[in-house]
């Protein structure tokens, strides 16, 4: 849920988040699968805390959610619900960005959410009191990162490294994406692969492939070295929607 990096292929997009955790929320090795709102929604979940950070679901649609809007926040608890049953609920819609436009956010921790519906790719920003909504290019590669965890300086070197990955990758495959989210290019404490003295550490990450007709995501846990994959037939299609 915190660094999170989308980048377009021939046919559909990759979409690929690193999740930085406290050694003590480590998620379950494992993909849920739940029907809600008559669509399948699949996705990795926290085993202590229950947290969710990416989903997907059978019309080729997915939602993956960084913490923070535009700036480090202070927190004030309690809230109304946690940020990760949001993740749930618009994935479970048909039409994500009308939803959130009339979801209330009463006392909601602030949160970013990049929507993926292609051929339409949004961030969405709640800051605690506003909404953001900004469409993005879905032929073009976007990378973001938590600012809870990553100050405007860390987050601009991300971004040059990630250009820098983009420009000298031909073929922008899976197996090279995981690669780079793996690379912590000698810095443990801002790149992609962190391990600080506080405890966060980078616990796993996940991905999703999205082809004409299939949506595979995949879960790789960091700490043993195992992960779990799923793939699923959609009704999604390269054509515009009209």
């Amino acid at each position: 849920m915190c660094t999170v990096s989308y980048i377009p292929s021939k046919k559909g997009g990759i979409i690929t988040s690193n999740r930085d955790e406290h050694v003590s929320r480590r998620a379950e090795l494992s993909l849920k699968e739940r029907v809600l709102n008559g669509h399948k929604v699949v996705f990795p979940q926290d085993a202590v805390a229950g947290g969710i950070w990416f989903a997907i679901n059978e019309r080729g649609s997915f939602n993956v959610l960084l913490n923070g809007a535009f700036s480090n926040h202070k927190r004030t608890p309690p809230y109304a619900k946690s940020r990760g049953r949001i993740v749930l609920e618009v994935t479970a819609q048909r039409d994500t960005i009308a939803y959130l436009k009339l979801l209330s956010l009463k006392d909601i921790e602030p949160f970013t959410l990049i929507v993926c519906n292609l051929p339409e790719l949004w961030e969405f920003r709640w800051d605690g009191h506003s909404k953001h909504f900004a469409q993005k290019e879905s032929t073009t590669s976007h990378i973001w990162s938590s600012v809870t965890l990553y100050n405007s300086k860390a987050v601009a070197v991300r971004e040059a490294l990630f250009t820098k990955f983009i420009q000298a990758t031909r073929e922008a495959t899976s197996e090279k994406i995981i690669g780079f989210h793996r690379n912590n290019y000698g810095d443990s404490e801002n790149r992609f692969i962190i391990d600080r003295n506080n405890g966060l550490k980078t616990l796993s990450i996940t991905q999703a492939v999205l082809t004409t007709n299939k949506l595979t995501l995949e879960h790789n846990d960091l700490s043993s070295k195992k992960s779990v994959r799923v793939a699923l037939d959609t009704i999604y299609s390269l054509a515009p929607t009209q």
